[in-house]
């Protein structure tokens, strides 16, 4: 169920404007070590598409895997009383790899450390760099993107809803409010 839009920061072009700028700033690093984990759910998509992105730029094809880190977060026991458990998918080895770990919103930094703790698990990467598309402030950890498609700190009563035509049946990014308990 698509929550009430306050505001539309970005539509089908937008993003796809802005994983493109995105992908080109993985490409102009070196990408010649670079995996590429999306974290469940939204970052997935993201993942693939900017791996698409880096491919058809650069030439070179990347690996895609996928983390759930519901299991690692520090509120598991205390906000989810049925946890939406989704797959974890990495196909290949992360030891000695450069990871690009890809999430939509970074909020308080809670959720990329769950990931980090997820990561470690299935091995020792060189180094882990974090993809997010929209920065939404009030981070409680230090905790900050080294890609970031755009920065829009929210207010108390609202959150961002990146949606992706691969499950939302359309592409945008959008202001919404929270929902009342």
């Amino acid at each position: 169920m698509k929550s009430k839009v306050k505001s539309q920061l970005l539509d089908k072009k937008g993003l796809k404007d802005t994983i493109q700028r995105v992908a080109e700033n993985i490409i102009s690093t070196d990408i010649s070590n670079v995996v590429i984990i999306g974290m469940q759910t939204r970052g997935v998509p993201i993942a693939e598409r900017i791996a698409e992105m880096i491919r058809k730029k650069s030439g070179k094809k990347m690996k895609v895997g996928v983390i759930d880190v519901t299991f690692y977060r520090d509120d598991f026991r205390i906000r989810l009383k049925q946890p939406e458990i989704q797959l974890s998918d990495i196909p290949f080895s992360i030891d000695e790899k450069d990871i690009i770990l890809v999430d939509d919103v970074i909020y308080t930094g809670r959720t990329v450390r769950a990931a980090l703790a997820a990561l470690m698990d299935y091995g020792r990467p060189s180094s882990i760099k974090l993809v997010s598309l929209v920065d939404r402030g009030h981070r409680e950890l230090p905790i900050q993107p080294d890609f970031n498609g755009l920065e829009h700190k929210t207010k108390s009563d609202e959150e961002i809803q990146v949606r992706v035509e691969e499950i939302d049946g359309e592409d945008g990014i959008f202001v919404v409010p929270i929902p009342k308990k």
